[in-house]
């Protein structure tokens, strides 16, 4: 019988099925957020002037954030610190929410992003994207 310690789980490439798993999540990672673009556009072509900058500046988050998940579905192991940084970003975004008070936007949005961090936390240990720090990346 083997047994597989963490400093071996912690260095190997993922198995092929954790890795498609991985990368399907943040493939859908991606697709979830070109749907908030595509409604972000949408949005911005109907705000009112004193709204355009800022509605604006989220489509173009939109568009980041789709470009980044689908880098992390392509690239998994070779992205360092890409998928930390969305963590990082998300999560944030999900505080923010939950305390930005009375604001109409920002409870649905915390959600959301809520939903983005557990699905990008699962694709990130499903793919191991901590091998994206090594010198030489895993497969």
């Amino acid at each position: 019988m083997t047994t597989v310690t963490a400093t071996h789980l912690g260095t190997t490439a993922p198995s092929r099925r954790a890795d498609r798993a991985g990368r399907g999540l943040a493939a859908f990672a991606a697709l979830a957020t070109s749907g908030a673009f595509v409604n972000g556009v949408l949005m911005t072509i109907s705000a009112p002037d004193d709204r355009l900058f800022v509605e604006g500046w989220r489509v173009s988050s939109f568009a980041i954030f789709a470009g980044l998940f689908a880098l992390l579905a392509f690239r998994p192991r070779r992205s360092a610190g890409v998928w930390e940084l969305l963590l990082a970003g998300k999560s944030a975004l999900v505080v923010f929410g939950v305390t930005a008070g009375r604001v109409p936007e920002a409870r649905p949005a915390a959600v959301i992003d809520f939903a983005l961090v557990v699905v990008v936390a699962a694709a990130y240990v499903l793919c191991r994207g901590w091998l994206a720090w090594r010198s030489t990346p895993a497969a």
